[in-house]
């Protein structure tokens, strides 16, 4: 099954499930892409806490080949160019994402 995922939020607890889901998924063998948007577009921002360390989270994923794209109209409205979690995308992207998905999650 190929899982798209939606993060909306930049709330730690949001970022750091989102990627438990994904690695998750990953292990039982499943296709995940996650799509940054919003908030969510803020990821690399986002400070590892004791509870939520979303740094290591995001590295496993990225280690079982899962992969992230954020929405560079987003980025733009944050005064940000460029991405070091993933490549910057767009709305054409994000609708390819959704018809290769079997299933399409948000969080936030």
């Amino acid at each position: 099954m190929k899982l798209g995922i939606i993060l909306q939020s930049n709330k730690p607890e949001h970022a750091w499930n989102t990627f438990r889901l994904g690695i998750t998924a990953l292990k039982a063998g499943h296709r995940v892409e996650i799509f940054l948007m919003n908030e969510g577009s803020e990821l690399d921002t986002i400070p590892d806490s004791e509870h939520f360390n979303i740094s290591a989270k995001v590295t496993e994923f990225k280690e079982l080949k899962g992969e992230i794209y954020a929405c560079g109209t987003c980025f733009e409205l944050r005064g940000k160019s460029e991405s070091k979690a993933c490549p910057i995308s767009s709305m054409s992207d994000l609708l390819k994402m959704i018809e290769s998905s079997d299933k399409i999650l948000v969080f936030g």
